[in-house]
């Protein structure tokens, strides 16, 4: 496997992921950055080849065209419009859908057969459409769901309890959006419930957290994008190295029809399976919520194939 990843769109989300991957130890031995301007993406490029000698990985890097689709195995989408101070992620919809059915014909014009990993928000919808115009099968197609959230869950969790976050087993689960929630259910510290270690309003705070944190960060800056590059780069380590790991991306829910954050196993061939996690009926009111709310989103488009 030749392990050359694209990146399409060199604003700050995929300049963060395209930086996380050169300061990790990665799989990546190329990686194409592309972007409606050509400018931009090359000069990302050549800003990033200058920390090669001092990095601590070693890849080639430039700029391209969807032309190199055909030699890539992963191709992460962060282009789109940027959600802006008072927006939710659904107002993004209409604006990025124009923008994907061309971009992803094109793609698969060029003979790219390998795994999408969709981060654009609305994340969820988004990875719909790429399953819709690419035509590949759905375990081709990935998006970021709420590993961000999940982590970002973890990190206040770990402040409360005082513990490092990486011994701790929680989610957030659903739309990568206003409609996600907590796991509480399943959320642990080696077997521990969290549930019986907090309680309820303190549990709700942490998930209200996790769910409204974008929203203070982007008044606070404009913008989030080195939390999801670090996160971009964890998905896709998963796949290249088929490490099998569990995590909440955005899979697609058979029963549902949709693509919606829940625990997924992650390797080489994309999707290995959606676990089959057993939720409270709290838990599963707002998980049919938050899918109602995704179901509504798709039908407002009219979905072209």
């Amino acid at each position: 496997m030749s392990n050359k990843v694209m990146i399409i769109g060199t604003g700050n989300v995929g300049a963060s992921i395209a930086y996380s991957l050169v300061n990790q130890r990665t799989a990546v031995n190329e990686l194409v950055l592309v972007d409606i301007n050509t400018a931009d993406a090359e000069g990302e490029a050549m800003d990033l080849r200058d920390a090669l000698a001092v990095a601590p990985s070693y890849l080639k890097i430039k700029s391209g065209t969807y032309k190199d689709a055909r030699s890539c195995d992963v191709i992460i989408i962060t282009a789109g419009a940027n959600q802006k101070p008072g927006e939710t992620r659904l107002d993004l919809l209409k604006k990025n859908a124009s923008i994907f059915h061309p971009m992803v014909k094109e793609i698969m014009q060029n003979g790219f057969r390998g795994i999408f990993l969709v981060v654009t928000n609305p994340m969820d919808v988004m990875t719909f459409l790429t399953w819709k115009y690419s035509g590949l099968p759905s375990d081709h197609i990935i998006g970021s769901g709420t590993v961000l959230d999940s982590a970002r869950l973890r990190l206040h969790l770990s402040e409360r309890l005082n513990i490092n976050p990486k011994s701790i087993s929680a989610y957030q689960v659903g739309e990568h959006g206003d409609t996600e929630f907590a796991l509480w259910s399943t959320a642990n510290i080696s077997g521990q419930p969290i549930a019986t270690m907090l309680k309820k309003p303190a549990l709700d705070e942490l998930e209200d957290r996790a769910r409204n944190e974008a929203y203070e960060i982007i008044n606070k800056k404009g913008a989030t994008h080195y939390g999801i590059g670090v996160c971009a780069t964890h998905i896709l380590g998963s796949i290249l190295n088929d490490e099998r790991r569990v995590l909440p991306v955005s899979s697609f829910d058979d029963y549902q029809g949709l693509f919606i954050g829940f625990p997924t196993i992650i390797g080489r061939r994309g999707v290995i399976k959606r676990l089959d996690v057993k939720m409270s009926e709290e838990e599963g009111i707002k998980y049919q919520k938050s899918a109602n709310t995704l179901k509504a989103a798709i039908k407002e488009l009219r979905v072209r194939s």
